[in-house]
């Protein structure tokens, strides 16, 4: 009866996490889906080449580092445009919440807790939900820690083979992130090396005393080193005898951290070693191992908002979700293993560094922080989650559920609700048909901004530069070593004299860029540029040939 009344809070649960999940997943569309949709028509026509087949610039070295998710957008498009891509992201969503929830059931075994927070993990990954290679790259993170966590506690092969087959899928749906695949595992070794530490300092100090007393039996020795070593002997074993003493006691004590020597960790060094060699497991040659090298040593991530540094005062609820771990942390009782003290110091210190990685910290560290509600619920009312649960069961507690949960998506829904696929705003819808309308593709050299470099690659018009930023660094154009990305930068910021930028690509025949802007301004004094469109928001330019 308990089983079957376990049963009905799942399914309740399940169906208020997926109201909650498809409110949260916005309608319009973000700028990098645009070209992933192309891209994986291209692929689907004609391979996976060697050079872009998008921009102007000739023979610039693409890698295509997640081409099995552009192509599977490309076919979802193909089948349902953009709802089609609507749907898929909310189905993504769905996915990501009900993993995160059925793992944080079976990981700290309260299942009211794990949905209250689920709810609480959608809303704050909500910057996050958009149709790109991340949102399956987050079910498959989460699901690396999850087996792991099981593989120490089991051994069992299923678990092991799990976390070889998910790095395949890295290397294929999101190669970037290939290498932090391996950064999760870090805590679990990190732990067990500390934890050997305390028995190959024993282990050290009793093969001293071997030696010592091997030595001791040496007839030969004289009475004066024999007595030396005597004295090194037994202050050797006082130390050995007291250090034993000491654990004994400390096994005693109620410590903050906790420290785990699980032998597991030997076999899961092996696993982690084996998953290194699944990066070849893909049509991309070594993208898997040099992408976010190539990424990491260019100069994208100091102009990119995503790769710039968190400003935590920008983001309230996630620096309300780290307060709320030191609060526990410091005014409770509450233990906190060392590889989750490592995996939240880590995956914070890396949110500092890069914004975006702020998002790794709320789908692993809010599991711990659940760990942490969990004890403090079974310490203060050990039955109270479980006399909530049995009133949620009741046709009253159901309606009540469902009630709170849809009154939670209004804010959301009525925020989005006139919402368009795309934001004419944002995207140059008007301006991309007057170009396809009046002007030759084919010759076309557009300069265009790199915001909606992504929308023009989506209605087939050649760029100078899109969303793809890593594409446009010398890192990446191996050839030539162009950096047009820095030139963008520069006619952007107009950190130079933007004639003196746009004189190193005179194939350019005309400008697509921002109303208002700061090249806007300058252009449209410039006699060697003659307006061709305007509307509220872009204007078009039509370079003048020299006479």
């Amino acid at each position: 009866m308990k089983k079957n009344k376990e049963i009905v809070f799942m399914i309740m649960a399940i169906i208020c996490i997926i109201i909650f999940a498809v409110a949260m997943t916005p309608i319009t569309l973000q700028n990098d889906t645009f070209y992933t949709i192309k891209i994986g028509q291209y692929i689907m026509e004609n391979g996976i080449g060697q050079y872009d087949p998008f921009s102007w610039h000739e023979e610039l070295p693409y890698t295509f580092p997640h081409w099995a998710y552009d192509v599977l957008m490309a076919n979802i498009y193909n089948i349902g445009g953009l709802f089609g891509i609507y749907v898929s992201t909310a189905i993504f969503t769905i996915i990501l919440s009900i993993t995160w929830f059925l793992v944080n059931c079976k990981l700290n075994k309260n299942k009211l807790t794990s949905f209250i927070l689920t709810l609480a993990f959608i809303y704050l990954m909500a910057p996050y939900i958009a149709a790109r290679a991340q949102l399956v790259t987050f079910t498959i993170f989460l699901l690396e820690v999850f087996f792991i966590e099981r593989f120490l506690q089991t051994k069992k092969k299923r678990f092991a083979i799990g976390l070889i087959i998910l790095p395949i899928i890295i290397a294929n749906i999101h190669s970037a992130v290939f290498p932090f695949y391996f950064v999760l595992f870090m805590p679990y070794i990190g732990e067990y090396i500390i934890s050997l530490i305390p028995d190959t300092i024993a282990f050290l100090r009793k093969l001293k005393v071997k030696r010592i007393s091997k030595s001791l039996e040496n007839k030969k020795i004289t009475e004066k080193k024999k007595y030396k070593l005597e004295l090194k002997l037994e202050k050797l074993q006082t130390t050995i005898k007291n250090a034993d003493v000491k654990r004994e006691k400390g096994k005693n004590k109620i410590h903050k951290l906790e420290v785990e020597k699980n032998k597991n960790v030997k076999w899961l060094i092996i696993i982690m070693l084996i998953c290194v060699l699944t990066g070849f497991m893909t049509p991309l040659g070594d993208t898997p191992y040099t992408y976010l090298v190539k990424t990491m040593q260019g100069n994208t991530t100091q102009s990119i908002n995503e790769h710039l540094p968190l400003v935590l005062i920008a983001a309230k609820p996630q620096l309300i979700t780290i307060t709320l771990f030191f609060a526990i942390l410091i005014f409770t009782d509450v233990k906190i293993r060392l590889k989750d003290l490592f995996m939240l110091g880590g995956l914070l210190l890396l949110s500092l560094m890069q914004r975006r990685q702020l998002s790794m910290f709320m789908l692993i560290g809010l599991i711990t922080l659940n760990s942490f509600i969990v004890y403090l619920a079974n310490k203060y009312d050990k039955d109270g989650c479980e006399k909530f649960i049995q009133k949620c069961q009741k046709p009253l507690g159901i309606l009540a559920m469902l009630l709170l949960v849809l009154v939670m998506c209004i804010p959301f829904i009525k925020e989005k609700i006139n919402n368009r696929f795309i934001d004419e705003t944002e995207y140059p819808v008007a301006a991309c048909d007057y170009i396809i309308e009046n002007l030759d593709l084919e010759n076309l050299k557009l300069y265009n901004e790199y915001n909606f470099g992504s929308y023009l690659i989506f209605r087939n018009i050649p760029v100078f530069v899109d969303s793809r930023a890593d594409l446009y660094t010398p890192q990446f154009d191996t050839v030539k070593k162009r950096d047009i990305f820095s030139d963008f930068m520069s006619l952007t910021t107009m950190g130079h004299w933007y004639e003196d930028t746009l004189s190193k690509y005179p194939e350019i025949t005309h400008l697509f860029i921002y109303k208002n802007c700061r090249l806007d301004m300058m252009v449209s004094r410039d006699s060697n540029y003659n307006l061709l469109y305007e509307d509220n928001y872009f204007r078009i330019y039509e370079k003048l040939l020299e006479k």
